[in-house]
């Protein structure tokens, strides 16, 4: 079957009200030469409002990198995903492998906020992915597995889109072959089916971009740095649809 690509832009910690207004008008600028490919931005809470005022009716979708798994209470500093569908979100990134490691997020929590994005009418991007101790003992298939059979095991996938992520390939300069990446996404796809969407998000660039997407079972990517580059966003976009 036939499944869309998808580029999500991961903008991190990064950004001001004036830079992302700047980086919007210039994605926006050149989308037209990947048409056939849907593209969105993932923001910091503080520009969901200015990206929901701008966005709103382009082709060009907007969501957040996190939500809290609890639908409202006491916990100071959190955002609930009703809060984010307010803004108009269409996506929430969960399980970020930086929201595992450096805030201990675990299996349980990051299935728990993956059902709260869905009940609150959103699609989660669910993040798997192996430290680099773990590929290098052979891990790679139980490790990922095992993040994914937490939520297969509790109220499965439904809509969400999954995001493959070596996290020893994330803002380090490496990253997968084409071919490890499409390893491990053919064995994904064994358990999610033919429909789920399954991303790339280890270093994704201009320069990689196609060779990956040209990957049977890689239906896009989850953009790191290269989404904070208009240039490169779009030409990664443009290889996703000479690969499609």
């Amino acid at each position: 079957m036939t499944r869309r690509r998808l580029l999500a832009g991961n903008w991190k910690m990064h950004g001001s009200r004036a830079s992302i207004a700047s980086l919007l008008e210039a994605i926006l600028a050149g989308l037209d030469g990947a048409q056939g490919v849907e593209c969105s931005v993932c923001a910091p809470y503080p520009y969901l409002p200015q990206l929901a005022e701008r966005l709103r009716g382009t082709p060009l979708g907007w969501g957040a990198q996190n939500a809290s798994e609890h639908v409202e209470g006491a916990y100071t500093g959190e955002v609930s995903a009703a809060m984010l569908a307010e803004f108009g979100c269409r996506y929430v990134i969960v399980g970020h492998s930086e929201r595992r490691q450096r805030y201990g997020e675990g299996d349980a929590v990051v299935a728990a906020k993956l059902a709260a994005v869905q009940a609150a009418g959103m699609t989660p991007i669910l993040c798997v992915g192996e430290t680099l101790a773990e590929r290098e003992a052979a891990s790679t298939r139980d490790v990922v597995a095992r993040q994914l059979e937490a939520v297969l095991g509790k109220q499965g996938l439904g809509d969400a889109v999954l995001a493959y992520e070596p996290v020893w390939a994330i803002g380090t300069g490496r990253t997968a072959s084409p071919e490890q990446a499409q390893e491990v996404h053919a064995f994904l796809r064994r358990r999610v089916g033919a429909e789920t969407r399954i991303l790339y998000g280890g270093s994704v660039k201009p320069s990689n971009a196609e060779a990956l997407f040209a990957m049977p079972d890689v239906d896009g990517g989850l953009i790191g740095g290269a989404s904070l580059a208009a240039g490169d966003f779009l030409a990664i976009a443009r290889a996703a649809r000479t690969g499609s």
